[in-house]
């Protein structure tokens, strides 16, 4: 896994000449390049949300489009649309902004559910179809959409079919103190994305995401992936958990952190990491929960505190007893 490591290494490298001071962030927005995922960026305005974008697709080298969405846009705004052509007497397709490589689609929730719902087909099918017509994406394709989480007028709460597409959601956070000051001189002649380079190629990145599909997982973590999401379907504070497309996100988002950090292998410790960036937005809490303000990520993390850890050689496949003494124990709850 040495070169998906020197691959990561090198763009979190490249990414935080310009983001600064948020490496957790940045390697989450790597791994989650490395799944072919799609990331929901979650955070108040000015904290480097569409610089994170950017600076991820420049350093790819890749096709990036930006997608300003607004309460008028319509789904062609998105798609692309069937013009007719009078010399020609036929119809052409004029792709849209989402036939890209790279999509920031910037601040969604401020677009009608019709227009969300443009980019369903997209994230998940990696096609778009106009007049009957399906249109395949440019590959590497990904989405980075942001939102302001605080405010609430004149925007549209995304459909849980939306945010369930997201491999992962991650917030970048206010800087500290002396993050901000090297922000400032950094910026005192020119922005710092000015002179960002590309220092991978779109081949390279082909190669390692087709390597971290080889990590291993060993049966007693798969299992203690599926007990965990089973976890957020049966809390009492939850209405609706985390459907088994959770369960794929964790299973991948750990292969890719494994792989990032040299190992062919996935450890509990990869799964108990990415188990709030992963589950916490597909959790859809109870009345009784919004009420006392209790959040999906605090149930997440009470669900990880609470669901047995696996033990067990992580490295090596265990026989059916094996994993039995291994695999994890029955739910938190049952007599």
């Amino acid at each position: 896994m040495s070169n998906v490591e020197d691959f990561a290494g090198q763009v979190i490298t490249n990414i935080e000449k310009v983001i600064v001071g948020k490496r957790s962030t940045v390697d989450l927005a790597v791994s989650g390049l490395l799944c072919q995922g799609h990331l929901l960026i979650e955070d108040v305005p000015g904290v480097g949300k569409t610089m994170l974008a950017r600076s991820l697709a420049r350093s790819l080298g890749c096709v990036f489009s930006r997608i300003q969405f607004t309460p008028d846009m319509l789904p062609s705004d998105v798609t692309g649309v069937s013009i007719f052509n009078q010399m020609s007497r036929e119809f052409e397709f004029r792709p849209g902004p989402v036939m890209a490589q790279i999509v920031l689609a910037d601040e969604i929730n401020r677009a009608t559910p019709k227009t969300q719902a443009a980019l369903l087909e997209a994230m998940e099918e990696r096609t778009v179809t106009v007049d009957g017509i399906t249109h395949k994406l440019p590959s590497p394709f990904m989405v980075l959409a942001t939102q302001n989480p605080i405010e609430y007028e004149g925007t549209f709460p995304l459909p849980e079919a939306q945010v369930d597409r997201f491999l992962l959601r991650i917030r970048l956070g206010y800087p500290e103190a002396e993050d901000e000051i090297r922000i400032l001189e950094r910026q005192q002649y020119q922005h710092p994305f000015e002179t960002l380079e590309q220092i991978v190629t779109v081949e390279e990145l082909n190669t390692v995401q087709a390597a971290v599909k080889d990590v291993f997982v060993s049966d007693a973590v798969k299992r203690y992936i599926v007990e965990l999401t089973r976890q957020t379907r049966e809390h009492a504070e939850v209405y609706l958990g985390a459907s088994p497309r959770g369960s794929l996100a964790l299973y991948r988002t750990a292969q890719a952190r494994a792989a990032m950090q040299g190992r062919d292998y996935v450890l509990p410790d990869d799964i108990k990491a990415l188990a709030i960036p992963t589950l916490a937005h597909r959790v859809i809490l109870g009345p009784g929960a919004r009420l006392r303000d209790i959040s999906a990520r605090q149930i997440v993390e009470e669900i990880v505190q609470s669901v047995p850890v696996p033990g067990g050689d992580p490295t090596r496949k265990e026989t059916q007893t094996s994993v039995k003494a291994a695999g994890v124990s029955r739910p938190v709850g049952e007599d």
